[in-house]
Parts: C-alpha cells; sequence; structure tokens
C-alpha cells in the first residue's frame, strides 16, 4: 500500500487516496462508473438539469443531496438569462475537472498549494448554430485555460502538476477526443 505520512493535504484525504488507488489496483472492476444527468425543459430556452444517482464501485449510489442546474440564453440570444448557457457549463466543467485533479496530484506528490486560479475562455462563431454558414463550426472553434498556480514547489514543479492534471482530466479528454454520442427518441 502506498502511504504518506500526512493524512490532508490541499483539503485532499491523501490516506483515502491512496487506499482508492490501492483498491481500483486489486479489483480493477471497481473503477466502472456511470454518472447521469436528467435534464427537464422549463419555457423557451429555460430548462434544468438534475443530478443525484450514479453508478459506482458496483453498485447503485446517490450524492448526500440532489444538484439542480438552471440553463438558459440571455436575452441578446432569445432567452431569459435564468442560468449559464449550456456552452458556458462546459468551461464550468473544464476548469472544475483541472483544478480537481491538480489538488489530488499536488497533495500525491506532497505539494502544498496556496492558490489555484483558472479562467477557461471559449470563442464561438454562432453563425455555425444558427445555420447561418455551413463553413462554421456549432461548437467552440478554441477554448484557452489559463492557471494561476502557488504552492511550496519551484515554479516548474507546478507546472507539472497542471501537465498531469490535463493528462488524466476526464472532461479534457471528452472535449478533445471524439466520444461517440448515441441519442434514442421516444415520443408520445
Amino acid at each position: 500500500m502506498t502511504t504518506t505520512d500526512e493524512s490532508t493535504r490541499n483539503g485532499v484525504d491523501t490516506a483515502t487516496l491512496f487506499a482508492t488507488l490501492d483498491a481500483v489496483k486489486a479489483a480493477p472492476e471497481a473503477a466502472k462508473f456511470q454518472f447521469r444527468a436528467r435534464n427537464q425543459w422549463l419555457s423557451g430556452t429555460h430548462n434544468r438539469s438534475t443530478i443525484h444517482g450514479y453508478f459506482g464501485v458496483g453498485e447503485e449510489r446517490a450524492h448526500e443531496r440532489t444538484f439542480h442546474f438552471d440553463a438558459d440564453h440571455p436575452a441578446v440570444l432569445v432567452g431569459r438569462d435564468n442560468g449559464p448557457t449550456p456552452v458556458e457549463y462546459m468551461l464550468h466543467a473544464l476548469a472544475a475537472c483541472l483544478t480537481a485533479g491538480l489538488a489530488n496530484i499536488a497533495a500525491a506528490r506532497g505539494i502544498r498549494l496556496t492558490e489555484v486560479h483558472s479562467t477557461v475562455v471559449g470563442d464561438i462563431d454562432l453563425n455555425g448554430i444558427l445555420g447561418l454558414d455551413p463553413a462554421v463550426r456549432n461548437g467552440y472553434e478554441q477554448l484557452t485555460v489559463r492557471f494561476t498556480v502557488k504552492g511550496d514547489a519551484p515554479a516548474e514543479k507546478l507546472r507539472e502538476l497542471v501537465a498531469q492534471s490535463q493528462a488524466r482530466s476526464a472532461v479534457y479528454d471528452v472535449i478533445t477526443n471524439q466520444v461517440p454520442v448515441k441519442i434514442e427518441v421516444e415520443t408520445a
């Protein structure tokens, strides 16, 4: 079993982190998870997703509480601004995944973080999604992530944390590698 001499670093329970790694090494099937979000249209471009249950470590599980996320468009895009746009949630997902990974990796490597900030910027041309120019893609043309990272390690080690987080990030992988998406429709 891999150990560390401190039980918590950067808010990460390192003993549990290493125990989880050891458990998955011993039983790889425990790593199979399925996450789910349920969404309901409310009005116009306003809709709400609910996240509660998931499958993990061989059984159905639930978060300690149910999460609700409203999405909408701003008025300039025919919405009522009841929540961020779906593409803004994607920016949040990328920042959150990279940051969580960075904190875990730093904790595992014995590096104390004192500050982590990121800004994710996505450039999008609405001519694509509005169907006005078939040569323009519907989604982001480019994403830029800018990190400020401070801790008790040299700058190069802090940069390595970000690089390793990028290499292990599920959201970065989903965005940069084509993931098959199957759409099924039920009508009444």
